[in-house]
């Protein structure tokens, strides 16, 4: 039973929730059920149908409408005498600066990405407010505690990184079905539906590209003369057949691999009449593009079923025409959406006939659309544990219950009949960059490479800051901001296109930049090395950050490989999807009783076999008593006074 203290903290405190889907739900559910009096909600997502299956406070009827609003609609039912403040609004907005945070208690976040996460985590520390963090991966979950100078913050440990593919792999040597998806979706999609100049290898696949100039040119504008039909079946031949033909040409690449086999129209359609392909008028009756679907026209209808080459051949000539004929005022605007039926049904089309070509097993629509949408499906019983555990979290934080801090991880399969794993948290990383403000390296050739390559390809994507500052010494070299006047930010673009070494205070080895985040209130330092030469095939950004903490990701085929170095190759990103609400990827291991982001459970239940562990109180926390260190070393905190 709840003691009368911890009902007058619950009751007087104010919590910010950040976050109103899967996990959001049901948290705001127990918030509300647990006695929580001042509750604030941010998100700016809408409701959709396929969140319908797990987000219990949202109907049909809701479609469309603000998360935050509806989830505090339709918990003021049940709990009219409490308030509820909705934020239908995007977590970064200005307006959620450190001030905010301060009046909030405790902050809760329910997020699915993770660049969020890091943003609210260094606001979180800037207004020196405690974050409960969580996430969950189907059966998988976990809820952490991030507590200013007592536990490590949410980027003191590698985080995973989204899953990259080389677009060499992509474009020529596909061995996996999630190749073809990402080339049917990225380049292939994108070309057809998307913005038409963009630059892939799509047109052609020959290494002498002054012999074909003429057909890169005009091979995707649809000529003058040609119908719809005709159109698609000159696509389908030119990146099928002709494409494959142009790669089969390197013989080098093929000494150790199974050959690709050239895929025609007339092959796989046997000379059939596109023009009877499909009833489009099965599609006549609607009024939203999102319904028109390829599989209806043609009479399909169970997404389970493996199409054959000649079905998934159909499907793709005749989505390309319903995108054309019901949906061409899109068309040249489009980005794939995992939700829209039609780029659903032309993308698993596109990639089983590609599969076809290179001997890879064909796919149902219903997997293809969970590959391509990043989909992994969603358990509503580990969302409604993990929002119990959150909100047990809370309260020891509302108490400065310090003893009682656990991280807790939730697991797939009984490890010692447990499905719950509780850790005591650890103390800060004092290499991290974010809590400890340890300096950063960079190594760059200072001779060749501009501020702006530093803006574009470490300030913003790999530290994360969205409006940052940077100096060297005393002088301000770049900022950004609505109030800055046109000659400050004219004086500041002449700055960013200069060459690091020429410029008023010369940027060379040996030099420290400070760079800083209003909005975040963040700060650090990077120190810079000089470096004459990168590897243009493992280091192709020319520049390699060391000290920031993201999570290696290991990519199968030509390896492309993700270090905590922070150089990229030229890769494809698969993001995470919203369907999960954290990405747990196998990596680096930790000490045996933890299952965070870069362990997953069968890693450490491997390791946990030939290790003995005790139980130490009633919280049933596990620790290693003997047996190696995984290579993280680090202390527990030590229980603290009120």
């Amino acid at each position: 039973m709840a003691s009368l203290h911890q009902f007058s903290v619950i009751k007087g405190s104010k919590v910010l929730m950040v976050g109103a889907g899967g996990i959001g739900c049901e948290l705001l559910k127990t918030l509300a059920l647990s006695g929580f009096q001042d509750i604030h909600i941010i998100d700016m997502d809408t409701i959709e149908v396929s969140n319908l299956n797990r987000q219990f406070l949202f109907r049909q009827s809701h479609v469309g409408q603000s998360k935050a609003r509806v989830a505090r609609d339709a918990v003021l039912k049940f709990r009219p005498e409490i308030s509820i403040t909705p934020y239908h609004a995007n977590v970064k907005d200005p307006n959620f600066d450190v001030d905010f945070y301060k009046q909030f208690n405790v902050v809760l976040n329910g997020l699915d990405n993770l660049d969020a996460r890091r943003h609210v985590n260094r606001l979180c520390l800037a207004a020196d407010v405690p974050l409960v963090e969580s996430g969950t991966t189907g059966f998988l979950g976990q809820v952490t505690v991030h507590v200013k100078g007592k536990t490590e913050c949410y980027e003191c440990q590698p985080k995973p990184a989204p899953k990259t593919y080389p677009v060499c792999t992509i474009t020529s040597t596909p061995s996996k079905f999630v190749h073809c998806i990402v080339w049917a979706k990225e380049l292939l999609f994108a070309k057809l539906f998307g913005d038409k100049n963009q630059e892939n290898d799509l047109n052609v696949r020959s290494g002498d590209a002054a012999s074909s100039s003429n057909h890169v040119e005009d091979v995707f504008e649809r000529r003058n003369d040609e119908d719809i039909d005709q159109y698609g079946r000159r696509i389908y031949d030119h990146v099928f057949g002709y494409n494959i033909e142009m790669a089969l040409s390197n013989e080098e690449t093929w000494k150790n691999r199974n050959r690709p086999k050239p895929i025609y129209i007339r092959d796989s359609l046997h000379d059939e009449p596109t023009q009877q392909n499909g009833n489009v008028e099965k599609n006549g009756g609607t009024n939203d593009p999102s319904s028109v679907s390829a599989m209806a026209s043609l009479g399909m209808k169970n997404p389970q079923d493996i199409w054959s080459l000649k079905e998934n051949s159909k499907i793709f000539l005749e989505a390309l025409k319903l995108f054309f004929l019901k949906r061409e005022k899109e068309v040249g605007n489009l980005t794939f959406d995992k939700d829209d039926q039609l780029a659903v049904e032309f993308v698993t089309a596109a990639a089983n006939i590609r599969a076809s070509s290179f001997g890879i097993p064909l796919h149902s629509l219903f997997e293809a659309k969970g590959i391509a949408g990043n989909i992994v499906h969603a358990v509503a019983t580990t969302n409604a544990i993990i929002a119990g555990l959150i909100v047990i979290e809370a309260i020891k934080v509302l108490q400065n219950d310090t003893k009682r801090y656990r991280m807790t991880y939730c697991l797939e399969h009984p490890s010692r009949k447990m499905l719950l794993m509780p850790v005591e948290p650890f103390e800060p990383n004092k290499s991290c960059y974010v809590c400890s403000e340890t300096p950063l390296l960079l190594e760059i050739n200072t001779h060749r490479s501009k501020l702006s390559e530093i803006i574009e390809k470490i300030v913003k994507p790999k530290l994360g800051m969205s409006a940052p500052i940077i100096m060297h010494g005393a002088e301000v070299l770049y900022e950004t901001g609505d109030d800055l006047d046109e000659d400050l930010l004219a004086s500041y673009a002449a700055v960013v296109d200069k060459v690091l070494s020429e410029l008023n205070s010369p940027i060379t080895g040996g030099s420290m930049l400070t760079v800083s985040d209003l909005y975040q209130e963040l700060r650090c330092s990077i120190n810079i090395k000089h470096r004459e030469e990168f590897d243009e095939e493992k280091e192709p950004d020319g520049m390699v950050l060391s000290g920031w903490s993201q999570a290696s990701v290991e990519n199968d085929g030509n390896k492309s490989v993700d270090h905590n170095a922070g150089s990229t190759s030229e890769s494809l990103t698969v993001e995470t999807g919203k369907d999960s609400e954290e990405e747990i990827v196998p990596g680096k291991k930790r000490k045996l009783y933890e299952v965070s982001e870069d362990v997953t459970p069968s890693d450490a239940q491997e390791v946990r076999a030939n290790k003995k562990l005790e139980v130490l109180d009633e919280d049933d926390d596990i620790v290693m008593l003997d047996g190696e260190d995984f290579g993280i070393s680090k202390k527990k905190i030590q229980s603290q006074q009120p």
